[in-house]
């Protein structure tokens, strides 16, 4: 019988070498170590990888319009390009940008390398940095060791990390339906200092609208007031006719 027989297997903290690989904005490539690593501004760089398209690929690139800065922010997945719609909508988030750097890195277990799918700089400076994996991969043992690798990367970096799948239901669709009002107004854009007022107190969508001449238009142009949290409700709840929403002002009296 072996003498390593029960030995516990080696932890990713025995050993934690890691260099960060990334492309400023004038495409220029760098490999710093992972004290450096910090104070980078991944955010106004290019990425570090590109994502593949391809026939028959398991999944589907493209390109999600950003509100926040009124620009395009390639994504790899429907699922990724969800994330980047709950970024946006977040108002806490100033900026993200896909694919912004690679951990090339050595621990107990071997040479590992990994490319996050989000890079995310919060309104305070704070850093979160996102994977978004399939859920029928979610607990794939491959996975998990990633999340543990990048977890642990992350709290040395002193920023914060999340592995996500699919996002919670009514929220997620609540705000892909606002989503679709995110864009700058034109017509309708004189119904805004209007429905505003008309907000002031708690009303229901459904009355909201009947002060409008036009009410398709006019709740178009609510939703985008809603998407720019203008006006607001409680998103974790479908929203209907009888819905209640009031302006932000007033919400946070």
């Amino acid at each position: 019988m072996s003498s390593d027989a029960g030995a516990p297997e080696p932890s990713v903290r025995d050993i934690d070498l890691v260099r960060v690989r990334y492309v400023d904005s004038e495409g220029d490539e760098y490999l710093v170590r992972l004290e450096e690593a910090a104070d980078v501004p991944f955010e106004n760089g290019r990425m570090a990888r590109a994502i593949p398209s391809q026939r028959d690929q398991g999944h589907m690139p493209g390109q999600y319009w950003v509100a926040k800065w009124g620009d395009f922010v390639d994504y790899e997945s429907v699922l990724e390009s969800k994330w980047l719609t709950l970024l946006d909508f977040d108002p806490q988030v100033t900026v993200f940008v896909t694919q912004p750097l690679e951990f090339e890195a050595i621990d107990a277990r071997g040479a590992w390398q990994h490319t996050p799918d989000v890079f995310v700089r919060r309104r305070d400076g704070s850093v979160l940095l996102l994977d978004v994996k399939n859920p029928e991969m979610r607990d794939d043992p491959k996975v998990l060791l990633q999340e543990e690798r990048t977890q642990r990367t992350c709290e040395r970096l002193g920023w914060d990390y999340a592995m996500v799948s699919e996002p919670s239901g009514q929220r997620w669709v609540n705000v892909d339906l606002l989503s679709s009002a995110r864009r700058p107004l034109h017509l309708g854009a004189d119904l805004v200092p209007r429905l505003l007022e008309l907000a002031r107190d708690p009303v229901e969508i459904g009355e909201l609208m009947r002060f409008m001449e036009y009410p398709d238009l006019a709740r178009g142009v609510l939703y985008h007031l809603m998407w720019h949290q203008r006006i607001v409700t409680d998103l974790d709840r479908p929203l209907r006719e009888t819905t209640l929403v009031k302006t932000a002002a007033e919400a946070q009296a």
